[in-house]
């Protein structure tokens, strides 16, 4: 597998190495020693996944200290834009977001760290999202930012018209009505 710095400290890009015949394909998803070995320490303990239709927009979640969730992001079916942003105040890339195509078909994923918020688009007519976390889900620490927010204009890539978002992220406050120093 390759793992692949983005201009965001710490989050990466991995994509397996892919052994492909006339039966299929094949790869490893995870492997501890080679993640380990490129500075990826997280002990993973609950696998989550999703299903959503073309136009849906989940997140921008988190949970904060000393329930923050790292999360390792692929996609079963499908084809997705994964957004993460940088909450740690001391980054210095503090407030920006990144984000990457992540399909059925190119296999990639995105580790995303402790201290960013974590979001996605369907790109496709549905989607199947698997993500592997090191933290259970912790109620009282979960906090998110709007899908919206004009400081970070995330382009989602879906036609306006078609945009699906569930009531809970709605009320999300903007990214400037919220201390995150907590993150």
């Amino acid at each position: 597998m390759t793992i692949e710095k983005t201009p965001i400290q710490d989050l990466v890009i991995i994509t397996p190495r892919v052994f492909e015949d006339s039966r299929g394909y094949f790869f490893e998803a995870y492997n501890q020693a080679q993640f380990h070995e490129n500075g990826i320490n997280y002990q993973f303990i609950q696998d989550n996944q999703s299903f959503s239709k073309r136009g849906v927009i989940r997140g921008l979640h988190l949970q904060i200290n000393p329930f923050a969730q790292a999360k390792l992001v692929r996609v079963l079916e499908g084809e997705i834009l994964d957004v993460a942003v940088d909450l740690r105040k001391n980054s210095t890339t503090y407030g920006q977001h990144f984000s990457v195509v992540l399909s059925a078909e190119n296999k990639k994923q995105l580790m995303v760290p402790h201290g960013f918020a974590h979001g996605f688009s369907v790109l496709s007519e549905t989607a199947s999202v698997m993500y592997k976390v090191d933290q259970l889900y912790h109620k009282d620490s979960e906090r998110g930012i709007r899908y919206d927010d004009p400081t970070l204009a995330i382009d989602w890539q879906v036609n306006p018209d078609e945009v699906i978002v569930s009531e809970k992220d709605l009320i999300l406050p903007n990214f400037d009505q919220i201390d995150w120093t907590f993150v």
